[in-house]
């Protein structure tokens, strides 16, 4: 005899949860969620089943009101536990024995973080009270009849901005041709889709911010596969944080976590740099990390971490810089839409330029 479905429960206190929701009031919302009206565990629901990860930085983002620098500052086991149910389906809100239920398959999985005692008592009741104000997920689908994969291609090949921005505010399916073109071997084309990705997110994100989420995840997620090809995936994400930084600042600190990735230096430090010209505050944090690659063989990357610097801020890192205005090693780099050649003692020049005017 088949089991009949279940309905879900909180897998901490047992008691039986509401169907996820959307909250409005986000910057961004890629996953609806809810929280445990008995013990105010959070949870999120990944319709998929394949983006777990992200579900999870936004369940605990979410229980921690928002609070970046809590959230990554939490260790599990010591701060907080999380769990996963599978087979949700959301629209009987029910979990299904098995992994198709009334002829549809189910793959959406539930996602829930529970704060400790100490952490959940500054957080839990802000929680609550925005939890409130959850409603429905309703999505509008942007189409038009002028979107064809060959047209976003044509203008991106002749270059032609104004044009792709404008048809990515009437079909928001030009994101998806853009991150199909991105992992193309030639590089001034590369660098040209990078920077179109952050103009159109710019866009697009003034109606469906959830998609632009949805894409940087996505972005995050290639370059942190080492299956993957992630060229120019984190290029990207600096360059869409850096379009709207009031609505995708909360990816810096996982963009930021890159810089441990040995072979994505140099590709992490152009983000941050691009990032830090339009909102330092949100990788400062890359400050002491940038410095030390100041004297890294790679001139690519000491180019770099010049550049990034100069746009960071800090006036401390002008004995250093004034050390490489000697160095003549020539570099290309992607800046003011044009990739372009220079050095590095000209890229530690312009820096600080930049940092005695911000001091």
């Amino acid at each position: 005899m088949q089991a009949s479905p279940e309905e879900p429960r909180c897998p901490f206190c047992c008691h039986e949860i509401e169907q996820p929701k959307e909250l409005h009031s986000r910057k961004i919302v890629e996953f609806p969620l809810g929280v445990c009206g008995h013990c105010g565990t959070v949870y999120v629901y990944d319709a998929t089943g394949h983006n777990m990860g992200s579900a999870f930085i936004e369940a605990l983002l979410f229980a921690c009101n928002d609070d970046d620098s809590l959230a990554f500052s939490l260790s599990y086991g010591d701060d907080y536990a999380d769990s996963v149910v599978g087979n949700y389906d959301i629209i009987s809100h029910t979990i299904t024995p098995e992994k198709v239920y009334n002829d549809r398959y189910v793959r959406g999985a539930l996602i829930f973080v529970r704060l400790f005692d100490q952490f959940k008592e500054v957080t839990g009741e802000k929680v609550k009270e925005k939890s409130k104000n959850m409603l429905p997920v309703t999505k509008t689908k942007l189409r038009s009849e002028k979107f064809s994969r060959e047209i976003v291609r044509r203008y991106v090949l002749e270059n032609r901005r104004e044009e792709l921005i404008s048809l990515a505010g009437e079909d928001t399916r030009v994101l998806n041709e853009l991150q199909r073109m991105l992992y193309t071997p030639e590089e001034t084309l590369r660098w040209r889709i990078i920077d179109m990705l952050g103009r159109v997110s710019r866009t697009v994100s003034e109606r469906r911010s959830d998609l632009v989420g949805k894409l940087l995840s996505n972005l995050l997620q290639s370059a942190a596969s080492p299956a993957t090809s992630a060229w120019g995936a984190l290029e990207a994400t600096g360059a869409i944080i850096s379009a709207t930084p009031d609505l995708f600042g909360e990816f810096s600190p996982v963009l930021l976590g890159f810089l441990r990735q040995k072979n994505l230096l140099k590709e992490v430090t152009w983000a941050i740099g691009r990032v830090a010209a339009s909102e330092p505050k949100l990788v400062k944090y890359a400050f002491k990390t940038l410095r030390s690659f100041l004297k890294e063989q790679d001139p690519v990357l000491r180019g770099y971490a010049a550049w990034a610097l100069g746009n960071l801020g800090y006036d401390e890192v002008t004995r250093e810089l004034k050390d490489l205005l000697s160095d003549a090693e020539k570099l290309l780099i992607f800046r003011d839409s044009a990739l372009e050649e220079t050095t590095v003692a000209e890229l530690s020049k312009e820096a600080i330029g930049k940092l005695r005017k911000s001091s």
